[in-house]
């Protein structure tokens, strides 16, 4: 298995998706329910790493020269 912590967070999203849906459907063996359920906390993580790494990069963005943290609106692009 190719390593997961060096996926982009979109890969491990579908993934764990794919993984959801799979438990979901109830048709694994008790054993592979644990293999994908280990899989997918893993994969959980992973994902949970990457944006809380997101949040502290705007959250650094954000501060004025001081040092301040600035409220701005979110603003989408048409």
């Amino acid at each position: 298995m190719p390593s997961i912590k060096g996926e982009k967070f979109e890969t491990s999203l579908e993934k764990l998706e794919a993984i959801v849906r799979k438990l979901e459907d109830g048709d694994l063996s008790l054993e592979e329910s644990l293999k994908c359920f280990e899989e997918g906390m893993t994969l959980a993580r992973v994902c949970e790493t990457r944006l809380n790494e997101a949040q502290k990069k705007i959250e650094i963005l954000m501060k004025d020269k001081d040092g301040k943290k600035v409220s701005k609106d979110f603003e989408v692009e048409e």
